[in-house]
């Protein structure tokens, strides 16, 4: 290490030994520490690792990024060397290398997998999986450089297995061609996406590849000849027009002429863009201008002219395109750009990291903003799963992790999620019965918070359900809204299911006392209001079917339509008219009285009475639709009611409903509210479906002011959206 070479910061510490070592020094540091290190080691690809860290830098070079990125090249493989070497590095080259080569390493741990999606049969299963790869292999790193680091070695690493012919190089051009060039692409890096393209479809279809090879080859000589007479002749009318510029031949990718022939099934020597130019102005007015002298000069060939500059590509590509009718009747593609937007082309999101002008472009944390908003604007284009959709809007690259399956398939979940989340996004049936979980390798509880590129394995019971400690969000057992209603759904079937059993036992005791147990349930159902026996048994599970219209529903009575009322009681002082706790019968004397669950009547609603055979008189309110309808089939059994003077004295049973967005806690806030009214609540039933609560509660109160108050009170607790009495 030369002591001049360095740049010593008088605050630096403990980050570096050496102290601080930035620019030409820095990669001349991380050269020699290299080639220190590597000595006649290789690869597993049989490659010399001091070479292949050589044209990594080199290439990385090539993008014009920073110092420590070209220094991260150069120590790429140091893992391989020593097992503590990121600290070594940190001692030797500082916290930035250091750092950037850990990001450089967690994405060279996911080679297995990009290798394993790439080799998918189904098209549409590995296109799916390779989406979300791309994905993670951005969320994983926190230096976008790290991913130019990777796409170069494995740019190398291509290079170097067409070079020398090695086998097993197929898995490596799968890779290159399903993940690698594409995120090139995203990147906007086309002179890496072009040879990444180029070398994979070299190994991937020899045959093909050197025969259009050939082609190109075969008409070289004349090509260029043709090519430099345009040259010459655009140039010279490009100057006529008063326009600065330098025009060029654009080179010809091999992967993107099959790709042409493929799409627009034309042969190869009906292709436009063989022989192509491409012009380079200073600004973006001299670009249109230049198109029309292009086009004064040469046909144009319609259908053929794309305007990148004023619709940019989503990588941010900006050029213009057109195809004419050149020199000799012959076809000729031309492109025409700014310097600044061949530099964009070329480089894409490395252009970021570029120094102008002696200086940095931008601050580090300007940098980072920049590329951060391309990755947000990436991300909205590949989301698909619903729990990334309510979140993607934050700011944030780290809302999203990406974890792995057994089998190697990407899974993208919320930032926070556990295994329990894991397991309900594999399968409902998995979740249900996930019991624990290994992450790679070792097993960790379910509220464990799982990190990007972890393989994640499910431990399952072979029967049973959630627990409903998983609904406590004060345990943190779920991060996803997916598998919270996963859970609420099982517990709702749990419940729903629980009731109808009950109510079908209690049909059946019904049918075996009436001796009618071989009787059709369906029609049965039918006739008490409901599409089938399964319904019915909720139902009456649920006591909105009572023993009295149940039994007179079998015996095919004709008053099976009210709902059965409360137990029978006679009046304590029988007096003139005088019913249970103070109704008063018009004309009528000690009859029994009830009222009717239906609509369950309280002091001082408007009643009416209905006098059944043998229970005495069913006491409704005046609106109540069960009423209504006995009335009109038989109106002589109407009588007039009213609530006596002590009618004020007692409790009554009123049935309320609630409806509110569920929550957890919900049903203990609105119980607090009956509690601090003192009344008292003697029944409750809650169904929990799409993220809405449906309450109903039946309680105790002394009159209708009382429950007008306890309601309002309900009604402003959060989240409730309506409370009443139910009709």
């Amino acid at each position: 290490m030369v002591e001049r070479d360095r740049e010593v910061s008088s605050g630096a510490g403990a980050g570096s030994a050496a102290g601080l070592v930035t620019g030409a020094a820095l990669i001349d540091l991380a050269r020699s520490t290299a080639r220190a290190h590597y000595g006649a080691t290789t690869l597993g690809t049989g490659e010399a690792t001091l070479a292949h860290a050589e044209a990594v830098a080199h290439i990385i070079e090539g993008l014009r990024l920073d110092p420590a990125a070209v220094a991260a090249g150069w120590l790429s493989s140091m893992r391989s060397q020593m097992p503590r070497h990121l600290d070594f590095v940190r001692e030797q080259c500082g916290d930035e290398v250091a750092t950037l080569l850990a990001n450089v390493d967690r994405l060279h741990g996911l080679r297995l997998v990009t290798r394993g999606v790439s080799t998918l049969e189904a098209k549409d299963e590995r296109t799916a999986q390779v989406e979300v790869m791309r994905k993670m292999l951005i969320a994983m790193v926190d230096d976008i450089r790290a991913v130019l680091v990777r796409l170069a070695s494995r740019t190398q690493t291509l290079r170097y297995l067409v070079a020398s012919r090695a086998q097993g190089a197929l898995p490596f051009a799968l890779e290159a061609r399903h993940v690698f060039a594409p995120l090139a692409n995203r990147l906007g890096v086309w002179q890496l996406k072009w040879e990444l393209e180029d070398l994979s479809f070299r190994i991937i279809e020899p045959d093909t590849y050197k025969r259009i090879a050939g082609l190109l080859d075969e008409r070289r000589v004349e090509r260029e000849a043709f090519i430099a007479s345009t040259i010459a002749a655009l140039e010279a009318e490009l100057a006529a027009a008063g326009i600065s510029a330098s025009v060029s031949g654009r080179p010809k990718h091999i992967f993107s002429i099959y790709n042409k022939m493929q799409s627009k099934g034309r042969e190869f020597d009906e292709l436009y863009d063989l022989r192509g130019v491409r012009v380079m102005v200073d600004e973006v007015k001299d670009c249109y201008t230049a198109l029309g002298v292009i086009h004064n000069l040469w046909t144009p060939i319609p259908k053929e002219f794309d305007d990148y500059i004023s619709r940019p590509k989503s990588n941010d590509y900006r050029s213009l395109h057109t195809a004419v009718i050149g020199p000799d009747g012959r076809a000729l593609e031309v492109q025409i750009r700014t310097h600044e937007m061949h530099r964009q082309a070329e480089l894409g999101v490395a252009a970021h990291w570029r120094y102008k002008e002696g200086r940095a472009a931008g601050s580090p944390s300007e940098q980072r903003i920049a590329w951060l908003r391309q990755v947000l604007a990436w991300r909205d284009d590949f989301v698909d799963a619903a729990d990334w959709r309510e979140q993607a809007r934050q700011a944030a690259v780290d809302d999203t992790v990406y974890v792995l399956t057994p089998q190697g398939r990407v899974l993208d979940l919320p930032r926070g999620a556990t295994p329990i989340d894991f397991a309900y996004h594999v399968h409902t049936d998995l979740g249900h019965r996930c019991r624990g979980a290994r992450v790679d390798g070792a097993m960790v509880p379910l509220d464990y918070r799982l990190e990007n590129g972890q393989r994640v394995d499910i431990i399952t019971a072979k029967t049973g359900g959630p627990s409903a400690d998983w609904l406590n969000p004060n345990l943190g057992y779920l991060a996803s809204n997916r598998a919270r209603n996963k859970v609420r759904q099982w517990f709702n079937a749990v419940e729903l299911h629980e009731t109808a059993a009950s109510g079908r036992a209690a049909l059946e005791r019904e049918l075996r006392r009436e001796g009618r147990t071989g009787a059709n349930l369906d029609a049965l159902a039918v006739k008490l209001g409901h599409d089938k026996a399964d319904d019915l048994f909720v139902a009456i599970g649920r006591d909105e079917v009572g023993v009295n219209q149940l039994r007179a529903a079998i015996r095919d009575e004709p008053d099976v339509a009210p709902p059965e009322a409360s137990p029978l009681t006679l009046a304590r002082k029988p007096r003139s008219g005088a019913g249970t706790r103070g109704v008063l019968i018009a004309g009528v004397d000690g009859l029994m009285v009830q009222f009717a669950k239906c609509c369950r009547p309280v002091p001082p609603d408007d009643i009416r009475g209905f006098v059944t055979r043998g229970r005495g008189v069913s006491v409704h309110r005046s609106d109540c639709r069960s009423l209504k309808s006995l009335a009109v089939a038989e109106p002589e059994r109407q009588v007039e009611s009213s609530w006596a003077d002590d009618s004020g004295s007692g409790v009554y049973a009123v049935d309320v409903h609630v409806r509110a967005l569920d929550r957890q806690g919900l049903l203990r806030d609105i119980s607090e509210v009956f509690s601090r009214e003192r009344i008292n609540v003697i029944g409750v039933n809650t169904l929990s479906r799409n993220g809405t609560a449906t309450m109903g509660f039946t309680v105790e109160v002394a009159g209708v002011e009382v429950l007008r108050k306890a309601l309002a009170l309900v009604r402003e607790v959060r989240g409730v959206q309506s409370a009443g009495r139910r009709l």
